[in-house]
């Protein structure tokens, strides 16, 4: 399969020595991070204020638009991981920022998403906007087991009357082993950094719980994040490490925290590169020591996804993501943030 890769490739890939590389196989998968910013429908749900959204709302949103939107989401999520993985892509991808399972569905039904046989996985959740996380996964490299979005609780007393974005977590079996991914969309800048804070305690209370009934599952917690990699709800409250072999027994390492170091970024705000789009993986993921044995999964690459198409190529915003609208008018494109991704790797028996 394509997936596998072997022989020469391993010897830029992995590193095995030549006498060795002749004799292992080696299997990769991606797993893809992309805020999807607004893949609204065109109805109303109940209950919900997606009235800039409807075909007589602040955005004209309609059915051209709509299915304009929905073709350029499913270019750009069958793209992701055809950098390493060629006519294959990622086997794993959270969003955020969907409507519903209506725009699910229509975004699977996609002609490039529909050949893989895309499914997804989404409940339901509390925020007022109606903008949830999912996880669209390939049956062929992912089995999901078991779905719980566990809710983001607001602890001030202040803020009891207010819901947002709970977390997604999907358990299920990749290359024969257990791995979780939590799926997250932590409260705005516009919301002060405390409550980013707590939301990177509340996932590292997920994951805790996740770990002691199984130390070994594989975990990676994605998403965006609404602050860099060094800021406190990541490095603090959540406690993912800059560096891989400072990260202890049960703990997480974030792998774009030397990215954005190095000036590179998912989003631009007044001409700086912020990376909000995250995704950060768990000591059991790890080649903390160096061995490259490759007997479970193991992290071997990430990157930030880029296309040309995905860039203003003129005007004031020159150089930023191409976002569907701007300034009240409608552009067409893509999404105000870029996609992320990780590459794992496993060595075939």
């Amino acid at each position: 399969m394509k997936k596998t890769l072997i022989l020469l490739a391993l010897l830029l890939l992995v590193g095995v020595n030549s006498a060795t590389a002749q004799e292992r196989k080696f299997n990769l998968y991606g797993v893809g991070f992309y805020n999807l910013e607004n893949l609204f429908d065109t109805c109303h749900d109940e209950g919900k204020n997606d009235y800039e959204y409807l075909p007589d709302g602040k955005n004209r949103w309609n059915g051209l638009k709509y299915s304009h939107k929905l073709k350029n989401m499913a270019r750009v999520l069958s793209e992701l991981g055809t950098d390493k993985l060629p006519g294959i892509g990622c086997a794993v991808i959270g969003v955020s920022e969907v409507e519903n399972a209506r725009a699910l569905t229509d975004l699977c039904n996609q002609e490039p998403l529909k050949a893989r046989n895309f499914q997804f996985v989404h409940v339901e959740g509390p925020d007022k906007r109606g903008v949830d996380c999912a996880l669209l996964y390939n049956p062929k490299f992912f089995k999901v087991d078991h779905v719980k979005l566990v809710p983001y609780v607001y602890v001030l007393p202040a803020d009891a009357d207010r819901a947002t974005r709970g977390f997604l977590t999907v358990s299920g079996q990749m290359a024969g082993e257990h791995v979780v991914f939590i799926v997250n969309h932590l409260p705005s800048r516009f919301a002060g950094s405390f409550y980013r804070e707590e939301g990177g305690r509340q996932i590292r209370l997920v994951k805790d719980s996740l770990m002691k009934e199984d130390p070994n599952v594989k975990l990676f917690v994605m998403g965006d994040m609404n602050d860099d990699p060094q800021d406190k709800s990541m490095a603090e409250a959540l406690g993912a490490k800059r560096k891989m072999n400072k990260v202890e027994e049960g703990g997480l390492w974030n792998p774009f925290w030397d990215t954005l170091a190095s000036g590179r970024g998912t989003l631009q705000y007044d001409g700086r590169w912020n990376l909000f789009d995250q995704i950060i993986l768990s000591r059991s993921l790890l080649d903390v020591k160096g061995k490259k044995d490759y007997q479970t999964l193991t992290y071997w690459n990430h990157q930030i996804f880029m296309r040309d198409y995905l860039f203003q190529k003129e005007g004031k915003y020159k150089g930023n993501p191409l976002r569907t609208h701007a300034g009240g008018s409608w552009l067409d494109g893509y999404s105000d943030h870029l996609p992320t991704v990780v590459y794992v790797i496993k060595e075939v028996k």
